[in-house]
Parts: C-alpha cells; structure tokens; sequence
C-alpha cells in the first residue's frame, strides 16, 4: 500500500462560506415559495421553490461533514466506500468529499504510552457534551515522537539465570496508509514486536560479564553483558524492533534499557555471590599488601643491622605481621618483657 499525499485540499474556509451562503440562499428560497403560495401566484413554480429551499435546508449540513481541521504533526486517512483515497498530513483547513471517512483502527487502543493516557474521571464528565468530537479527534494519526514503556519481562539471559528487564522505545509514525492498512492495529503490532526483540537479545548476553560467552557471534569470548554493555544492547534491541515495524509504515528512533535486576527467586543469592565476588577481590588486595610491607621490614632491619634475626626468629616475626595487617579486627598486643630468647 502506497501512500498518497492529498495537498490541493485546503479550500476548507472558502467552502464554508459557500455553505452558510447557500444556506442563506436557500432559507430565502423557501420563505419565496412559502409567499407566492399563499398570494395563489405561479403555483407550479412555488411548489418548487418551497421543495428546493426544503431539501436544501434539511440536507444542506451534510457538506458540512467534509471540513477538516488538522494541527501541526497529525494525519488523516481517509477513504471513500472502503476504497483509500488519500491522507491529509499537513497542518490546515481541509475540505474534502463529505462522504470520505477517516481510518484509524489504533484510535481506542491504550498502553503505556505517551498520548495514550487520558483522565477516565474527566472524560467520564464531558462524555455527552464531545462524544462526536472526542471520536473525530481519535480517527487522526500522530505524527509526534511517542515512548512506549512495555511491561517489565522475566527473561532468562544466555546463562539460564532469570532477569527482570523493562525498555522504553521512542517511534513514530512514517507511513500512515501502511500503519493502517498493513496491521490490524499498529500500536499492539508494536508492543508485541518490542517483547519479542527484546526476548532475543536479551538471551543472548549474561546479567554480568562472564568468561567463555560470545555475545557478538563472531566465534570470540568477549566481556559484552547487559549491566555493563547497556548503550549496546539497547542498539541491538532498536534495530531488531525496526527491522520488524519497517513494514508496518514505524520508525524507531531509540531504545533505552529502563530497569535490569535479577528476579526476585534468585536476587538474594546473586548478592550473596556478588559480595562473596568482592570480599575475595579485597581480601587479594590486603594480602598482596600485607606481604609487601613484611618484605620492606625484614629488608630495612637487614640493611640497618638493628637486630640479627635467624629464619625461626624471621618466620615468627612474618607470621605476626601478617596476622596483624590482614585480621579483620584490630590486633592485641602482647608485651614481652623478660629475655628475648
């Protein structure tokens, strides 16, 4: 389906008031024949007078419904008898065959979106004063940047461990006749499109970095993950979702990672695993630090000749150090006061 861009139609002033003129005409034709009929003159031509004013003004609001306002970044589809005619996209005036309607089978569809979320209390309140303008305003399509917020999923990443991930996808709307008219409701096309890229890609890497895992399929372990490779993944997510959308007249400008955990069965074991992670990286630095300062006494007591030490006297002396500079709690000290030997 090609779209087809209907720009010599904005004549929507001029034919209202060729409307209201007409109407004019008409109320003036009918109060015309109502006089000549009663005055008993030119009878024929009365009765016809009096039955073109009466049609005119009982019918002559249906022109009227082919006057259309559009604001900045809106479109309308219009089609005639179910065959489509054209869309109007630009902002104006427009006045087309009052017998078009407008299409857009998205207009009542709700998700978690921007521009999809309206006040249930205050439209409750104004229903019956704009039920025909409330519909009228939802047949147009937005040309607007839109974020959709899906629902956070339980994934399971490339280590079967199960992580809660949510995404937010900035689109909009390119073709309108192939949104329309290439899927049956192109907001839900979306959302479901989002799920299921997002599904595959996030199978693909681990919640942390991992070794041994190829996240780029190119047959090499890398330190790619979902924590610490975000600005990636979330690309790889765009482009999944786009090359799905492209047929249904989207584009999608950006994708971002909203929230990432673990799931909540196993998140308290993941800490547990992650400070474990940590006590042993700190408990290496202490140790690699410890021998080092007991390296530099042993040296500066040689090279000064403060005390002789044999290796019993050096390993004891080693022992306590390290007990002091790499115990959790600070040492007691234990004072020798008699000999030394």
């Amino acid at each position: 389906m090609q779209e087809k861009i209907l720009n010599g139609k904005k004549n929507g002033l001029a034919m209202l008031c060729l409307i209201l003129l007409l109407y004019v005409v008409g109320i003036a034709v009918l109060v015309a024949g109502g006089v000549m009929a009663e005055a008993g003159t030119l009878m024929p031509l009365a009765v016809l007078l009096l039955v073109l004013g009466g049609l005119w003004t009982a019918l002559g609001w249906l022109p009227l419904c082919g006057l259309k306002v559009l604001k900045p970044q809106e479109a309308l589809v219009l089609t005639l008898f179910g065959k489509y005619v054209g869309t109007l996209k630009e902002e104006g005036f427009y006045y087309v065959n009052p017998f078009c309607t407008a299409v857009n089978p998205a207009a009542k569809t709700r998700l978690n979106q921007s521009g999809d979320v309206n006040d249930a209390n205050k439209l409750l309140a104004n229903a019956a004063a704009q039920a025909g303008t409330a519909e009228a305003i939802g047949k147009r399509i937005s040309l607007k940047i839109m974020t959709l917020n899906n629902n956070r999923q339980k994934i399971n990443d490339c280590l079967g461990n199960p992580v809660e991930i949510g995404i937010a996808v900035m689109w909009r709307v390119v073709d309108t006749a192939k949104a329309v008219f290439e899927v049956d409701n192109y907001k839900e096309y979306l959302s479901l499109q989002c799920d299921s890229a997002l599904r595959n890609i996030v199978r693909i890497y681990p919640y942390d970095v991992a070794p041994g895992v190829d996240t780029t399929g190119d047959g090499v372990a890398d330190e790619g993950s979902l924590r610490g490779s975000s600005e990636v993944v979330a690309e790889r997510i765009r482009n999944e979702i786009q090359s799905k959308v492209a047929d249904a007249g989207l584009e999608v400008l950006e994708a971002r990672i909203t929230y990432l955990a673990y799931a909540p069965e196993i998140a308290a074991v993941m800490l547990q695993r992650q400070q474990a992670s940590a006590i042993i990286d700190a408990r290496k630095m202490i140790v690699e630090g410890a021998v080092g300062m007991v390296e530099m006494a042993l040296e500066r007591l040689d090279e000064k000749h403060t005390v002789e030490l044999d290796d019993e006297r050096k390993a004891a002396m080693v022992s306590n150090l390290l007990v002091v500079l790499c115990g959790n709690h600070d040492a007691q000290p234990v004072v020798n006061s008699g000999s030394l030997y």
